[in-house]
């Protein structure tokens, strides 16, 4: 869910980009610039593309030419990213019905809406305020 956030924000916390060939060997990508538990993106990797975390040692074996992004994400985006991850897994499902309302004799309900889109309540809408502290505007990527 992570990942997606910080796709989603355009914002991935970008302390430095390393380019070239990297050997990722038993599972493993040996980065002397990153420090235990630091996240990390990988680009250009047949394999390996996405964010992991410092040591990652569930990677596919493989050589690749690309980018590793040592990424400095704050710990309150972490924490948010666990709360919307919550809240997916409760109200993700409401989103993707094609119903916005129901009734049956006694019974009704209304599924909360959007109040921008008038379209179905998404994490991304629900989070939008809080996100929003930290999204980067297209094309301002370091």
């Amino acid at each position: 869910m992570l990942e997606e956030i910080l796709r989603h924000l355009n914002n991935w916390f970008l302390r430095e980009r390393h380019e070239g060939a990297f050997t990722v060997e038993k599972g493993g990508l040996a980065l002397p610039f990153l420090r235990e538990g630091q996240y990390f993106r990988i680009v250009g990797s047949v394999f390996n593309d996405g964010l992991h975390r410092y040591p990652a040692e569930d990677l596919t074996n493989e050589t690749f030419t690309g980018s590793v992004w040592a990424l400095a994400v704050p710990p309150a985006v972490v924490s948010l990213a666990e709360e919307i991850a919550a809240w997916q897994a409760k109200q993700g499902a409401a989103a993707l019905s094609p119903y916005q309302s129901e009734s049956f004799t006694d019974y009704s309900y209304t599924r909360a809406t959007d109040a921008q889109t008038g379209g179905a309540l998404t994490w991304q809408a629900a989070f939008r305020g809080r996100l929003n502290a930290w999204r980067r505007i297209k094309g301002a990527e370091r």
